[in-house]
């Protein structure tokens, strides 16, 4: 594009141009356009000047477009529509949408959040494209660099992750969806659910069994652990692996003990034969939190999509509490 040129051009004269192309009369035009006919006579001077072209020829008809003034005719209302886009304020229509929106999510709130809003995204929004990521360590980079739309994480991460709502990156926001418990699950038939029934699942009991723990940003620990070393104690750590489906899938193969969300512990359940049990101490809930940069504060898109998400995971979360 050279602009420089198009610097030099006044795209006042386009509209004047596109009008007499529309009446084909210099007289209709004026009155269109609210001229004087003297006026709008020098300004066809100028565009005759500009174009390098003579544009129209007088008839006793009015005005006839010469074959270069016909070619422009053709491509002249899209440019200004165009133009006249480009000066509204910015718009969104789902219906008709087919933008792209990526977000980034902890692996435990796939099940539990994205059934929730992705069927009535795309029922309003057929033609949009969601493109989802795993969180990662790079996660909050590529949100404030604008890679991302949104991100949905989890508060419980270990401290060197650099994940804190009280200390987001400047212009990161935030809103918390909802809070979960940890728990426990073990096989059917593991012990623990008769230490469980006697009564002494406890902190002692739970702290000497072995244990399979989903890797989180790179970390083998998660909160818990760290919690759990203020006072010297920890986990017997007999696996890592990279997902909580393959951690749910050993642990109803084996005898380690599973610590979790309640919420995809619940879906577990249903997959595996897992019984759940009580995180035996007292630990702080987990709250999974929408992320965001406020440079979208006021794009309707993402407000839209961002409304969508709080609105659907909230008619969830009620509904769930009051069953």
């Amino acid at each position: 594009m050279k602009l420089d040129n198009l610097a030099r051009v006044d795209l006042n004269l386009l509209v004047i141009l596109q009008v007499l192309l529309e009446e084909q009369s210099v007289t209709r035009a004026a009155r269109r356009l609210h001229l004087t006919q003297s006026t709008l006579s020098k300004n066809l001077s100028r565009l005759r000047d500009m174009l390098g072209d003579p544009l129209f020829q007088r008839t006793a008809r009015g005005l006839k477009p010469t074959a270069h003034a016909l070619q422009i005719a053709q491509r002249l209302p899209g440019t200004l529509e165009s133009l006249y886009e480009l000066t509204q304020p910015p718009g969104f229509t789902p219906a008709s949408s087919k933008r792209q929106f990526s977000f980034a999510m902890v692996e435990s709130a796939y099940e539990t959040l994205i059934p929730q809003f992705i069927g009535p995204l795309l029922k309003a929004a057929p033609n949009i494209r969601l493109n989802s990521y795993l969180w990662m360590e790079n996660s909050m980079q590529d949100l404030v660099q604008g890679q991302l739309d949104f991100a949905i994480a989890g508060r419980d991460l270990h401290p060197q992750s650099g994940f804190s709502v009280e200390h987001l990156p400047e212009g990161i926001e935030h809103e918390t969806l909802f809070t979960d418990n940890q728990v426990c699950l073990v096989r059917k038939g593991h012990e623990a659910i008769q230490a469980m029934t006697a009564g002494y699942w406890d902190l002692d009991y739970y702290l000497s069994q072995s244990h399979v723990q989903v890797r989180c940003e790179g970390s083998e620990w998660w909160a818990l652990d760290y919690h759990l070393a203020k006072s010297n104690q920890g986990r017997h750590l007999s696996a890592t692996v990279p997902d909580f489906y393959g951690a749910a899938s050993i642990c109803a193969h084996s005898d380690l003990v599973f610590t979790l969300p309640a919420s995809f512990a619940r879906h577990a359940c249903k997959l595996y034969p897992l019984m759940q049990l009580p995180l035996p101490l007292e630990f702080i809930p987990l709250a999974y939190v929408l992320l965001w940069h406020s440079r979208n504060n006021s794009e309707p898109g993402h407000q839209w999509l961002k409304q969508t998400i709080l609105t659907k995971v909230e008619q969830v979360i009620s509904r769930d509490s009051s069953q």
